[in-house]
């Protein structure tokens, strides 16, 4: 039978289990709020947000090797731009260049577990492989179009600078195109994009000896090819 006789000890012992009962659920509702709060402001300025825009390379190969599309979209923005630019060089064509780079980034992604950070940089590996792929579709014949699309020049003369610069960038291109694949390799990865002789030594797969034995003739080839386009140019 429940007892409804008073006994004050056991109210005291009650009352003080309820007291404390009460406290932790007061701080507890205070840290629920607290972190309700915190994600409310997190969330009203867009800190805490999960991004991997800011991650490294290699950082992000390893979400890649982990099959993370948004990493891998995040490298493609990073680097295609610079694979194509290179491939470019090499190819010397346009629609061949962006061929290159579609296809170099779907080594990286179908090959990611065999890149390591400890052997090479990333862009060094993704080099590399923009250039074998530049390398072997620059080996296959090339059929030239049965007409070639002219130019349609404006009506407005040029400026003397621009027709100047245009002619000479025309020479170089034209001097570049009768080079070795591997010169314009050299040429392009050195003094177009600007790496340094070891990484672009490694991106070639050569010591940085043999690249600086290969990028000197290729500068003076280079120098010479331009040098005939030039006396061509000023034959009668």
């Amino acid at each position: 039978m429940w007892s409804r006789r008073w006994r004050p000890c056991m109210w005291r012992r009650a009352s003080s289990s309820l007291r404390r009962c009460y406290r932790r659920r007061a701080a507890g509702s205070r840290v629920r709020g607290g972190c309700a709060s915190r994600r409310s402001d997190a969330a009203a300025t867009g800190q805490g947000a999960i991004t991997v825009e800011d991650d490294s390379d290699e950082a992000l190969m390893a979400a890649v090797v982990a099959r993370r599309q948004q990493a891998f979209r995040v490298l493609m923005a990073r680097h295609m731009p610079r694979a194509i630019r290179i491939a470019q060089r090499v190819v010397r064509d346009p629609a061949e260049a962006d061929d290159v780079g579609q296809e170099a980034f779907l080594r990286v992604w179908n090959k990611a577990a065999s890149f390591d950070p400890q052997v090479a940089r990333f862009t060094t590996w993704l080099y590399r492989i923009v250039l074998n792929l530049s390398f072997d579709r620059s080996r296959k014949p090339k059929h030239a179009p049965i007409e070639e699309a002219a130019e349609i020049a404006s009506g407005d003369p040029a400026p003397l600078d621009n027709v100047i610069a245009d002619q000479q960038r025309r020479t170089l291109e034209a001097a570049l195109a009768r080079l070795s694949e591997r010169q314009r390799g050299a040429i392009a990865l050195f003094h177009m994009e600007g790496l340094s002789g070891d990484e672009a030594a490694r991106a070639m797969g050569l010591s940085p000896k043999a690249f600086e034995s290969l990028l000197a003739r290729a500068r003076i080839a280079l120098k010479t090819e331009v040098e005939t386009i030039e006396q061509t140019r000023r034959l009668p």
